[in-house]
């Protein structure tokens, strides 16, 4: 008795699915191999399953690019949307924008400018100019910003070099009370004179 025919529908059981699954996956990249073996046919063949894992099958020396190439000089038709075509476009902007832009960092390192034409010479002596004034102006602003640090930290080194005397001086009037008394009673120095009298002394004379 033959195989009875089998019902094409989705199977409910998630084991016998994924089962089903594999065996069927690797029936058709073995029948994509035998054709490309048997027919030096270009095949590639992408199976993503219901989880997202992807498996894939090119021919030997071809890739998914090539054979999509192909399909699109043959058929006309283009995979891509807009979006994807203004993304390539941008990429390819891009890259335009950073090929000078390494052309010009050579230049204004001096390489490759002896076939510059007489106003490209201008411009990238403008330019240097420009970096240089740039250079000049960065350095000047940082030399200020060090000369005003330099100052406030001498100053404050001076307030604490005061602070420490006057503390010191305070410290030693304090060590002293009867000096310190003194201090604050007579502020100014004060200076004796002896006086010489002018008659003689009457009780030496009893």
């Amino acid at each position: 008795m033959g195989r009875g025919k089998i019902e094409i529908k989705r199977i409910e059981n998630s084991t016998n699915r994924q089962v089903t699954y594999s065996k069927r996956r690797n029936g058709i990249i073995k029948k994509a191999t035998e054709i490309t073996v048997l027919c030096e046919a270009k095949v590639s063949l992408i199976i993503f399953s219901n989880n997202g894992k992807m498996h894939a099958y090119n021919s030997p020396e071809s890739s998914v690019e090539d054979i999509l190439d192909q399909y699109h000089k043959i058929s006309g038709k283009r995979l891509w949307d807009a979006k994807h075509e203004n993304l390539s476009n941008e990429i390819d902007r891009v890259k335009k924008e950073n090929d000078n832009m390494q052309i010009e960092l050579r230049h204004l390192k001096g390489e490759d400018i002896t076939a510059l034409p007489y106003p490209d010479l201008m411009r990238l002596e403008d330019a240097l100019e420009n970096g240089l004034m740039e250079i000049y102006k960065m350095h000047k602003k940082n030399h200020r910003m060090l000369e005003d640090e330099n100052n406030q930290l001498a100053y404050m080194l001076h307030k604490q070099e005061m602070d420490g005397n006057m503390r010191e001086m305070e410290a030693g009037v304090c060590s002293n009370p009867s000096e310190r008394d003194y201090h604050y009673q007579n502020p100014i120095p004060s200076f004796g004179f002896r006086v010489q009298p002018m008659q003689p002394n009457l009780q030496d004379r009893m």
